[in-house]
C-alpha cells in the first residue's frame, strides 16, 4: 500500500507521494478547473479574433487589449491546465518538460503585467496629453512596444531562471514533482521588476488620470451649449479610462495578494494556500473578457457576428461594430 501511493514505487526514498485527495474532491476539482480553464480559453479567442478580423478595432488601444487577450488565452490554455494536472496527479513528464512549463509561465505572467503598464501609459497620454496621443502613441508603436514587451518578459525569464535552465530539475525535492525556483538574487528582481515596480507606476498613472478626468469632466458639464467634436472625442477617450480603469483595479485585486504574502508571511504558508492565491492570478485571465462584454458594446456585436458564423462572409471584416 505505501508502495501504491509513491509516484515511482521502485524509487522508494526517492519518489514522492501521490497526492492525497478523495476521488469525489479530486473529480469535483478537476471539474471546475476545467470549466474555468475552458471559458477563459473561449472567451479570449474571441477577443483575438474579433480586435484582429474588424478593422474598425484596429487602434493602439486594442492593441494592447489583443496582447493581453493573448496572455490570457495561454494561460487558460496552457498555464490552467498544468496546473490542473500537477494538484492532482504526479509529474510524469520529466525535468525538461517541467522547466519548459514553468517558463513559459513565467513569461506569460511577466506580458501580462507589463501590458497592464502599457494600457495605463496609453490612458495617461490619452487623457492627460489628448492634443498629442495621435501622434505619440499610434497602432504601428504600439505593435512595437507589444514585441518589446514580449521580448523582454523572454530575456527577464531566462536570467532569473538560469539555474534551473543549465540545470534542470535541481530544485525539486524528490521525483514526481515539478518545482522550479530562481536564485535569491532573480526572486528578489522578480518581486520588484513584476509586482512593486509595475504596480507604483499603474497606481501612480491612473491616479493623475482620475483627478484630470474628474476636471475635466466638470469642465465639460459647465459649457453643455459649447458640445463640439473635441468634446465628444474627451468623452470617448474618458469612456475609455474608466472601463480600462475597471480592468486594472481587477487586475490589481487578483495580483497583489499572491505578491503581498511573500513581504508578509514569515515562513513559507500552507501548499494549499499558495495553490489558491496563483488561481485567483489565473482566474483574472477569465474575467478580464467578461469586463470587457460588460463594458464594451462592440465586443457584444463581434461576439454576435462571429458565434452566428456571419465573419464568413466576404467584406465583413469592414463591418461598422462600433
Amino acid at each position: 500500500m505505501e508502495n501504491q501511493e509513491l509516484c515511482f514505487p521502485e524509487l522508494l526514498n526517492a519518489s514522492c507521494k501521490k497526492p492525497t485527495l478523495h476521488w469525489a474532491d479530486a473529480v469535483f476539482v478537476n471539474m471546475l478547473y476545467s470549466f474555468i480553464s475552458l471559458i477563459t480559453t473561449a472567451l479570449n479567442l474571441l477577443v483575438i479574433i474579433s480586435v484582429s478580423h474588424f478593422r474598425k478595432l484596429h487602434t493602439p488601444t486594442n492593441t494592447f487589449l489583443l496582447s493581453l487577450a493573448v496572455t490570457d488565452f495561454l494561460v487558460g490554455l496552457l498555464v490552467m491546465t498544468a496546473t490542473i494536472y500537477l494538484r492532482t496527479s504526479c509529474w510524469y513528464f520529466g525535468d525538461i518538460m517541467c522547466f519548459l512549463y514553468s517558463y513559459v509561465h513565467v513569461i506569460i505572467l511577466c506580458s501580462s503585467v507589463a501590458i497592464m503598464v502599457f494600457i495605463s501609459v496609453d490612458r495617461y497620454v490619452a487623457i492627460c496629453d489628448p492634443l498629442h496621443y495621435p501622434t505619440r502613441v499610434t497602432e504601428r508603436r504600439a505593435k512595437l512596444w507589444v514585441c518589446l514587451c514580449w521580448l523582454c518578459s523572454v530575456l527577464f525569464t531566462t536570467v532569473i531562471l538560469k539555474e534551473d535552465l543549465a540545470h534542470p530539475g535541481m530544485f525539486k525535492n524528490c521525483h514526481g514533482e515539478c518545482y522550479t525556483h530562481p536564485s535569491r538574487i532573480g526572486f528578489i528582481f522578480y518581486l520588484v521588476l513584476t509586482f512593486i515596480v509595475p504596480i507604483t507606476v499603474i497606481v501612480v498613472l491612473y491616479m493623475r488620470v482620475f483627478v484630470v478626468a474628474v476636471s475635466q469632466a466638470r469642465a465639460m458639464r459647465s459649457h453643455v451649449t459649447a458640445v463640439s467634436v473635441s468634446v465628444t472625442a474627451k468623452k470617448s477617450e474618458l469612456k475609455a479610462a474608466r472601463t480600462l480603469g475597471v480592468l486594472v483595479v481587477v487586475f490589481l485585486m487578483c495580483y497583489s495578494p499572491y505578491y503581498l504574502l511573500y513581504f508578509i508571511a514569515k515562513e513559507l504558508p500552507n501548499f494549499w494556500i499558495i495553490s489558491l492565491l496563483c488561481y485567483i492570478v489565473y482566474f483574472n485571465s477569465c474575467l478580464n473578457p467578461l469586463i470587457y462584454a460588460l463594458f464594451y458594446p462592440w465586443f457584444r456585436k463581434a461576439v454576435k457576428l462571429i458565434v452566428t458564423l456571419q465573419i464568413l462572409q466576404p467584406g465583413s471584416c469592414d463591418a461598422n461594430i462600433l
